[in-house]
């Protein structure tokens, strides 16, 4: 084999092994050692509350974006781990939100909860968060 071959064969086992690095993080994440039965419960409800696009979404971008039910051209970017939720307004970012609950949640739990209550009542959500404005 020349050298020119093995450095290509080489470089696409790099590509691919980039591309799967997500996806074995996915299934593997859970069953991690020191992980608790909580984390696992949490990150196998998290699976289920999500669409197939936005788990990747998770994944890929370490955050999911929630679109507003009230304001068309806003969305609501909720980090994967702990971090302020960002409000994006035609793609920029407007403000940061702080919301976080009272005891100890494993973080793919604090996603879903990020989730259900934008999507359930946004207008509650954003009078219990605490807001920081973003300036340009």
């Amino acid at each position: 084999m020349s050298a020119i071959s093995l450095v290509i064969s080489m470089l696409c086992w790099g590509i691919i092994a980039l591309a799967l690095t997500p996806v074995i993080w996915l299934f593997l994440m859970p069953y991690m050692k020191g992980w608790s039965r909580a984390e696992r419960r949490a990150t196998d409800l998290l699976h289920e509350m999500l669409t197939p696009e936005q788990l990747r979404q998770l994944l890929w971008h370490g955050y999911l974006e929630i679109p507003s039910s009230t304001e068309p051209q806003r969305t609501y970017r909720v980090p994967r781990s702990k971090g302020y939720v960002q409000v994006l307004e035609n793609g920029h970012a407007i403000m940061r939100l702080c919301l976080q609950p009272v005891e100890f949640l494993p973080d793919a739990d604090v996603v879903v909860l990020h989730k259900l209550m934008i999507e359930a009542n946004e207008e509650v959500y954003l009078q219990k968060a605490n807001k920081y404005l973003c300036h340009d």
